[in-house]
């Protein structure tokens, strides 16, 4: 017995081969490519309004480039040609010409039929002897016969006589379908047989040479290096290292911004001329004095002279370029005010990498500074300026009539919550706001996302006290209440409850559902459909931004972050209506972390902070409560004694000397007692907290 080797001389087996290995490779690819985004920037409301700044079609141009960016128009290629190349083998397995392999048969050889005697078939081969003997026939080149072919057409005849006459090869055939019994096997290869043929050979080495030791190394050693070479916070890792060698507990926002300007990914735009082109008039434009600030460029003295320290090149260029922007300086370049808008997403990326260098040092100073660099990156103001700049069409000489010579920054609120006739006084005029403008301002006002912290609470889930080490809940409930809104309905109680969920819901224990009390107090659980904030109105960013809460506690002596932020990006409940009114529906942050081993009373700082707008955060002391083990043991004990009931003379007596008693019961059914079970016990379970709130600035 051998093998043979076959190739597919046809052409009618290779279309399968490539065409399962095209969608192998096309239909995931395909299909990562028409899935839904699960992006927040695509998938978010948008605020809705008109505005457009000076040189919006410049910052909507480069928001769309990167837009066009993040398409990955390479894998679409690749998809492309991937369903091209199934088009083409799909064709050719409809139009080849299928060639089957025919069996064996002796009987189909001599041409007689199944059921002929043995008598029969000896009579029809002596018969067929006297046609096709090589002895008794010469070949006809008319029908390209040869000798060769007239002898191998006997010998299968002679083969299918003696299959049907003869025992031993009767027996091969039976057994193995052929008269020389077992045969040898052929492998096909669904390759064209030109591929491999003579002179092709090193042509198909050198293209597995290309695949296997150009291509794949080059792949994976792109892949390999691309993830080394980056944080997991997406920027360069040389980057990382400056900001951390610029780190230092004392670093506030001017310091930050000084920071973010080491970042090399700021190379790949300011590369040759670009590097130090228009240096010198970017600087005598943000160094010439401000309208509302000692600077143009919204710095302060030691900022100044930060930038006068560096040495001309790139970073010098982008610090320039940074504060530019910050303060909105018109550089009169189209060059220069295209480089001032695209250093704004770079050095937003750097703050979120000096964020995770800020918070493993763990100080608050610094981390805050991080945040709040953040709102001012996105809504392109100075550190220490008028947060009324995020609002549209307000200039300096706008913010100036409405906050006068104080020192004190006016917020969006404080403005919103101002009388209408009082508002339009002070922005209303010549060289101020006209009554269009105006109608814009009170728009976008209104569809902000301001959250107002209602209640803040510590608990620990299924227990009424807090021992030490004790898996705590920090729950924060608030509203999104935007600037300006007005016949706001006041909080219902029941919406600041935290309701434990039932120990045998288990998709309540893991968070797939929410455990709520509806109108009339009944314990009910919700399926959590997340909800996200509208993009952020930010008309000087050229990116889309889906805005950010951080919830922090710190120890306000030390000036240490005592538990560690949470970000919220969603929420559980629909923040505006399908026509942009606010629900102003009961919003619930949970955050869990370990109760501190001693027991005792601990106060923090809450930090509530928006990373894309200014002066959106809330600050407040909370207490947390912590029960030594015992203490609170005997506790719950001497709360589970029950009182006299009111239809009892102990009830009756306790009632006339004012004690407590027990109503009645009625009787209920079964399910009924098990849904309203354990609420009782809710609505005392959380530590102290003063929810006195106060802006951060």
């Amino acid at each position: 017995m051998s093998s043979d080797y076959s190739y597919d001389e046809q052409g009618q087996f290779y279309p399968f081969f490539i065409f399962t290995l095209s969608t192998i490779v096309t239909l995931p690819l395909t299909y990562s490519l028409l899935s839904p985004s699960k992006d927040p920037e695509a998938l978010a409301p948008r605020i809705r309004t008109e505005y457009k700044p000076e040189h919006g079609d410049l910052i909507q141009a480069q928001a769309k480039a990167h837009r066009r960016k993040q398409r990955k128009v390479k894998r679409a290629i690749a998809a492309f040609l991937g369903w091209a190349i199934m088009a083409g083998m799909l064709y050719l397995i409809v139009t080849t010409q299928r060639t089957t392999a025919k069996l064996w048969n002796p009987y189909d050889i001599l041409g007689v039929p199944e059921s002929s005697t043995e008598k029969q078939i000896k009579s029809h081969y002596k018969r067929l002897g006297l046609r096709f003997h090589p002895d008794k026939i010469r070949p006809d080149p008319a029908k390209n016969e040869t000798i060769e072919s007239l002898n191998d057409q006997w010998v299968e005849l002679t083969k299918a006589y003696q299959a049907l006459t003869d025992e031993e090869v009767r027996n091969n055939w039976i057994q193995f379908g052929h008269p020389d019994g077992k045969q040898g096997f052929s492998i096909g290869i669904a390759l064209p047989k030109f591929i491999v043929s003579d002179g092709n050979g090193k042509y198909v080495v050198l293209v597995y040479a290309a695949l296997l030791g150009v291509l794949l190394p080059y792949l994976v050693g792109s892949w390999w290096y691309g993830t080394q070479r980056m944080t997991k916070e997406g920027v360069q890792v040389e980057s990382a290292n400056s900001l951390f060698r610029e780190y230092n507990d004392a670093t506030d926002e001017g310091d930050l911004i000084t920071a973010l300007s080491s970042g090399v990914e700021f190379r790949s735009f300011l590369k040759g001329d670009k590097a130090e082109s228009g240096l010198s008039k970017i600087e005598s434009r943000i160094l010439a004095k401000g309208e509302v600030t000692p600077y143009a460029g919204g710095m302060l003295d030691k900022d100044k002279d930060k930038l006068e320290d560096l040495e001309s090149g790139v970073r010098r260029k982008v610090l320039a370029l940074l504060w530019a922007y910050l303060g909105r300086v018109e550089l009169d370049d189209p060059a220069l005010n295209s480089a001032k808008y695209l250093v704004a997403p770079v050095a937003q990326s750097l703050c979120r990498s000096f964020t995770a260098i800020a918070l493993a040092y763990g100080n608050t100073a610094p981390l805050l500074a991080s945040y709040y660099i953040s709102q001012r990156l996105i809504q392109a103001i100075p550190p220490k300026a008028s947060p009324l700049f995020q609002l549209p069409h307000f200039t300096p000489d706008v913010v100036k009539a409405v906050e006068g010579d104080s020192k004190i920054h006016m917020s969006v609120q404080q403005f919103m919550d101002l009388p209408d006739a009082e508002r339009k006084k002070l922005v209303i005029g010549k060289g101020l706001l006209n009554d269009e403008q105006y109608k814009t301002v009170l728009g976008v006002s209104q569809q902000l996302p301001y959250f107002e912290v209602s209640k803040a609470f510590f608990k620990v889930t299924g227990e009424k006290y807090i021992i030490p080490q004790s898996l705590v809940s920090f729950v924060v409930k608030g509203r999104f209440v935007p600037p300006g809104s007005t016949n706001v309905p006041a909080v219902d109680e029941i919406d600041l409850e935290d309701v434990d969920p039932a120990e045998d819901d288990l998709d309540a224990m893991l968070g797939r559902k929410k455990t709520v009390k509806d109108a009339s107090g009944k314990i009910v659980t919700e399926d959590i459909k997340p909800v996200s904030p509208p993009i952020t109105f930010a008309p000087q960013y050229a990116r889309d931004h889906s805005p950010k809460w951080h919830v922090f506690l710190s120890d306000s002596k030390q000036g240490r972050m005592a538990v560690p932020p949470f970000t919220f990006t969603t929420f559980d409940k629909p923040i505006f209506t399908p026509e942009g009114k606010p629900t102003y529906h009961m919003q619930t942050l949970k955050a869990q972390f370990a109760a501190p081993p001693q027991a005792g009373n601990y106060t923090f700082v809450m930090h509530l902070v928006c990373d894309s707008y200014v002066g959106f955060d809330t600050k407040m002391e909370v207490t947390l409560s912590v029960e030594e083990a015992s203490k609170a043991a005997q506790m719950a004990a001497e709360d589970e004694i029950s009182e006299p009931d009111e239809d009892t003379i102990a009830g009756q007596m306790s009632a006339l000397k004012g004690g407590p008693v027990a109503k009645r019961k009625e009787v209920a059914d079964e399910d009924g007692s098990d849904d309203e079970s354990g609420t009782e016990e809710e609505e005392s379970d959380t530590s102290a907290t003063n929810t006195d709130t106060e802006d951060e600035s």
